[in-house]
């Protein structure tokens, strides 16, 4: 169903979030599901050592914390990163509909496989050992680097510093040069 998440959250009410504040917590009750129509939101766990691991990273079109429709409680902190315009739904009324409109049924559970895809994916790169190997598997499924303005966004998206990614960039762009000077 084309543009199926416009037609699950047409009325849903309209939230503006500003940066460094909480759209939920870890432990609060699931009542609502978001979609993220402008902006960024970062699932966040926080670790026993205090490390921050990031789950999602929400932008334009995600939804938000999908899976927690089902749970009672949140796992994770929703942190705003930017100014954001998200969409909410209460989670009964999108059950609903779910139950009731076998289209919008299928194509959540499409959504939810390629999720589980993507997940399985960065969990095999983040798994590989050295920055370059990160990379050229990341590379392998996008094709090429985004602009130099997200490349912050991919280091983290490689669980990587962004020095590290910097230097791996450099090294493979003197490479470059340097076969094309022979």
């Amino acid at each position: 169903m084309e543009r199926f998440l416009d037609v699950l959250f047409e009325d849903g009410s309209v939230l503006q979030k500003e940066p460094d504040t909480y759209l939920f917590h870890a432990g609060d009750p699931v009542r609502f599901v978001h979609l993220v129509e402008d902006g960024a939101v970062h699932l966040e766990r926080t670790q026993i050592i205090g490390q921050v691991m990031c789950f999602q990273r929400a932008r334009h079109g995600d939804v938000l914390a999908e899976a927690s429709i089902y749970a009672e409680a949140y796992h994770c902190d929703a942190r705003i990163v930017e100014p954001t315009r998200l969409r909410r739904l209460c989670v009964d009324r999108l059950v609903k509909r779910l139950e009731t409109v076998p289209e919008l049924t299928r194509a959540w559970q499409a959504r939810l496989a390629r999720t589980v895809q993507t997940t399985r994916l960065l969990a095999e790169i983040r798994g590989l050992k050295t920055v370059a190997q990160r990379l050229d598997a990341w590379l392998d499924q996008n094709g090429a680097l985004p602009s130099k303005g997200q490349w912050q966004d991919l280091a983290q998206v490689l669980a990587v510093s962004p020095e590290a990614l910097y230097r791996e960039i450099a090294r493979r762009r003197a490479l470059k040069a340097s076969k094309e000077v022979d």
